[in-house]
């Protein structure tokens, strides 16, 4: 059996070569101090590591933590969604070259996701095509909203069509919370802006119609799928007691729950197995988060540690569901 790992972040040396060269066309930089190098992570200075842009750095992490295969995606802080549309699409580019190279030296071993430049939604469709195309991407990383606006908006649903036509997953992944407030302490932005701005998405897409038109799309939820698994029952119980919820679906988020797969990234094994038990096993992935700060010390213990996990269970989360996804079968 082998272990694959659907949550895992590069920066390709393509992007870190061209914010060397042009700090401000992606208006963020790289600092250099005591022979190190930093990135600007989301208003604070993080050590731009090895593993975020080297094949045999990444390989080495996964060969310690027994990671078989993962699939890359960009980090949230090179998400880029907040420049200007010809600026967002070079970047995009960039990305997606950089993590196509990347897989190109162990395809046995790692896997691309793409990057789009959702602020310009018709430029996304190209690159997405273009993606598909030259590098064979299975899978699409968005972010949960896109500069404040909900992924579930009307600008943005030709692009999901567009993904689900292609045969492609979505992994939704945050990096900012359309609610705000509150979370500017205690790095409050993170461990609660993140699994809420997840939960919003979900919701969003839940309640206005657009799983009604999206009917086989699916879309991988990070860090456990937020706080939706935990309350989806108040959700069901909302949409039978109140009339907002069912302005324009009738379908329950019973239904459409079903529609979700979840990373196991939830740093508790009882919640893991709350997770497995809602969604089922088979809606499942393995989710480390690497290299950034809030991955688990032991990803494959944080499995081994769910309770009464049977072996049946463990292959689904290990490997069998991300196969599908990847269309691997």
């Amino acid at each position: 059996m082998s272990n694959i790992d659907l949550h895992n972040h590069v920066i390709p040396p393509t992007i870190v070569d061209a914010i060397a060269r042009d700090p401000e066309r992606f208006g963020t930089k790289i600092e250099e101090k005591g022979g190190k190098r930093y990135f600007n992570n989301h208003g604070r200075m993080t050590e731009l590591l090895a593993d975020f842009y080297d094949v045999d750095a990444k390989l080495a992490w996964m060969d310690r933590k027994g990671i078989d295969i993962a699939a890359i995606s960009v980090g949230p802080p090179i998400y880029f969604y907040w420049l200007s549309p010809d600026a967002g699409l070079a970047a995009a580019k960039l990305a997606n070259d950089g993590i196509a190279q990347m897989v190109a030296k162990r395809p046995d071993r790692l896997r691309g996701m793409a990057h789009l430049p959702m602020q310009h939604p018709d430029a996304a469709i190209t690159e997405l095509e273009r993606v598909v195309k030259e590098h064979k991407f299975k899978a699409v990383e968005l972010g949960t909203s896109i500069e404040g606006v909900a992924l579930a908006d009307p600008k943005f649903r030709k692009v999901l069509k567009t993904i689900d036509q292609l045969g492609c997953f979505i992994f939704a992944h945050p990096y900012q919370c359309l609610a705000q407030g509150g979370m500017e302490e205690y790095y409050l932005r993170n461990y609660i802006g993140f699994p809420l701005d997840t939960t919003l998405m979900i919701a969003h897409l839940m309640f206005s119609g657009a799983l009604d038109d999206l009917k086989k799309l699916r879309i991988l939820c990070a860090h456990g799928g937020g706080f939706m698994p935990y309350q989806i029952g108040r959700f069901i119980h909302g949409h039978k007691a109140r009339p907002e919820p069912k302005m324009k679906t009738q379908t329950s988020p019973r239904e459409l729950f079903k529609r979700f797969y979840f990373d196991c990234l939830t740093h508790d094994p009882q919640s893991a197995r709350h997770l497995i038990n809602m969604a089922g096993p088979e809606r499942v992935v393995i989710g480390t988060d690497h290299p950034f700060d809030m991955m688990p010390d032991d990803p494959m213990g944080s499995i081994d540690a769910i309770p009464e996990l049977t072996a049946s269970e463990r292959e689904f989360v290990c490997e069998l569901t991300a196969r599908d996804l990847l269309g691997e079968d």
